[in-house]
């Protein structure tokens, strides 16, 4: 079993209304120290059941080419998905009313202790931490690459050519995006739309 949730070989389930949205996205987004998305997983995959890995995927994916947060992308889809714009609207409302006003009060502290060495150093911390859960996150999601239809090697070849051009290279994300992005899909395309390799012949053929 998984920690906080059923184990994943459990049946999907769909949440129960517009008001179980707005519970989950809430208690989501007031876990998500410096960065929500490893929480997402835990809470929509693990816990809730709501997704299955793959599906999470295609939803992250989904959400980061279209504009705006990711994390608020998946909302509104998933939202709309089960019950229509009711639904998108409570789950973006949960992922952001409640945390809106914890970061304004925040503000207004950050304004007035930002001079504080120990300010500094507790910020420098929670990056690391941010840092930890992004890498954790990662690898929970690599294990959905045997089912991508580019295949493990092509998958890991347009990951270490996006950290390059984005992380050393400093390249415009939107460059990379469309550039490795429509590479991407156009090979996935094409394997999809190829014909099955053809298995071992039968004896006595």
């Amino acid at each position: 079993m998984t920690a906080g949730g059923p184990p994943p070989t459990d049946p999907l389930r769909s949440p129960a209304s517009c008001a179980d949205l707005f519970r989950v996205f809430n208690r989501l987004a007031l876990q998500g120290f410096g960065g929500v998305l490893p929480i997402a997983h835990r809470e929509l995959v693990e816990r809730e059941r709501w997704l299955s890995p793959l599906q999470f995927v295609e939803l992250l994916t989904v959400g980061q080419v279209l504009p705006g947060p990711n994390i608020v992308n998946m909302a509104i889809i998933l939202g709309d998905r089960h019950f229509g714009w009711r639904g998108a609207l409570a789950a973006s409302a949960g992922l952001l009313a409640l945390p809106l006003l914890i970061v304004l009060a925040l503000a207004v502290v950050y304004q007035r202790f930002a001079d504080q060495p120990q300010v500094a150093g507790a910020l420098r911390g929670m990056g690391a931490v941010a840092a930890g859960l992004v890498i954790a996150t990662a690898v929970k999601l690599a294990r959905t690459l045997k089912r991508n239809p580019l295949g493990l090697p092509a998958s890991c070849a347009l990951g270490a050519a996006t950290l390059v051009m984005v992380g050393f290279l400093r390249w415009p994300m939107v460059g990379v995006v469309l550039g490795l992005g429509g590479l991407g899909m156009a090979l996935a395309g094409w394997r999809l739309g190829a014909p099955p390799a053809p298995g071992p012949s039968e004896p006595g053929r």
